[in-house]
């Protein structure tokens, strides 16, 4: 199974979206579900459905992190490195996606109210969202970067 299916699955099985990205790599990550799960879950719904940057984005993004980031915080080149490569992660999904901000992708207006409660996740969710599309557009774009890098 690939990790974009792996990411899908997780979604469909309930996890939110940064959760799905995260828990597919978690095997390679040397991360138990449970943990890889907990540390995904405020960055759902573009954290903690703020609409804030997707949570696909985010879940990508500390993949990256823990398998491509810097842990010198003494060198500047390395993390000016990592910071150009997690610019164009997000410029790959931005041209996907055509945002990498939860509420540009749902078209939620900004004033509209942050809503905690999660959205059940039925047929008209699944219908209606673009969600799981971001989610494989994620795990997608991770693969391609990783497999060249």
């Amino acid at each position: 199974m690939t990790h974009e299916e792996k990411a899908l699955q997780y979604f469909t099985d309930g996890a939110n979206c940064a959760q799905a990205v995260v828990l597919a790599y978690a095997d390679e990550l040397g991360m138990d579900e449970k943990t890889a799960a907990r540390l995904a879950s405020s960055f759902g719904g573009g954290i903690g459905r703020l609409r804030e940057v997707c949570g696909a984005v985010s879940g990508m993004m500390m993949v990256y992190g823990l398998l491509k980031g810097y842990d010198d915080l003494q060198d500047p080149d390395a993390k000016k490195a990592h910071y150009a490569n997690v610019q164009a992660l997000a410029a790959k999904f931005r041209e996907e996606n055509g945002s990498i901000i939860c509420r540009e992708i749902l078209s939620v207006r900004k004033d509209e109210k942050n809503d905690p409660n999660p959205t059940p996740r039925d047929a008209q969710f699944f219908h209606s969202r673009p969600c799981l599309g971001c989610v494989a557009s994620a795990a997608r774009i991770l693969d391609k970067t990783l497999k060249t890098e």
